[in-house]
Order: structure tokens, then sequence, then C-alpha cells
């Protein structure tokens, strides 16, 4: 039997409305360096704001590849502020560390719908 295409866990509505979302979690995050959101928002986030938090690091110096990184950051986060933030505050936090820069915490469920909660954070 051939195979068939599988797809990741979706949030409702398009790609588009999911990417967005995305980013706007990653912003959230790396403005209150910690977030309370589901469980399943916080497992799809975790890839995304480690790989944006990689590329900030190599980033850091006078690499000829640095203004190219920021601004792919820039174009996925569409927020100066934290683009900037990530770039000179975030980044070089972990410049030692080799991946692994969030936590995720089981909180419990969620008072009116029971859904499962998560906190994600730096460490």
């Amino acid at each position: 039997m051939p195979g068939r295409p599988r797809r990741g866990p979706s949030f409702g509505g398009s790609s588009s409305h999911e990417k967005l979302m995305m980013a706007n979690l990653a912003s959230s995050l790396f403005a209150a360096e910690g977030i309370v959101t589901t469980e399943s928002k916080a497992k799809a986030l975790r890839p995304i704001a480690e790989k944006l938090i990689t590329k900030a690091k190599k980033a850091q110096g006078t690499s000829p590849m640095r203004v190219h990184r920021i601004r792919q950051i820039q174009s996925y986060l569409r927020d100066k502020e934290m683009t900037n933030k990530l770039v000179n505050v975030v980044a070089p936090r972990y410049l030692e560390r080799n991946g692994g820069y969030l936590r995720i915490m089981k909180l419990g469920p969620r008072h009116g719908d029971n859904a499962p909660m998560a906190r994600i954070e730096l460490i």
C-alpha cells in the first residue's frame, strides 16, 4: 500500500492563519520571556522559536550574513522591536548553548473548556 500524506495538528483556519498565529506567539514569548498557552500550541511553537533563536545567534558579530539573517527573522516576526530584542538581548545569552533554549511545563486543564495548558519559557 502506498503511503499517504500526513498532516500535523492544525489550529483552525488556513495555513497562513496558523503561520501568523505562531509568529504572534513567538513575538509574545520573546517579549515576556514566557507565556501560558495550550499544550499543543506550545509544542508547535517550540521548533519555530528555537530556529529563530539559532538564526539570531548566527547574526552575532560581523558575519557577512548578519543582515540577511536579521531580515529573515524580521520577515517572520513582522515586528522590529521584537527582532531587535531577539538579536541583541535574547540570543547573546545562548551563544555557548547548542540548543534546547525553551522549557515547556504542563500546568493542568483550563477552567472553562478543560483544555490542557502549558507554560513555555526561555531557559
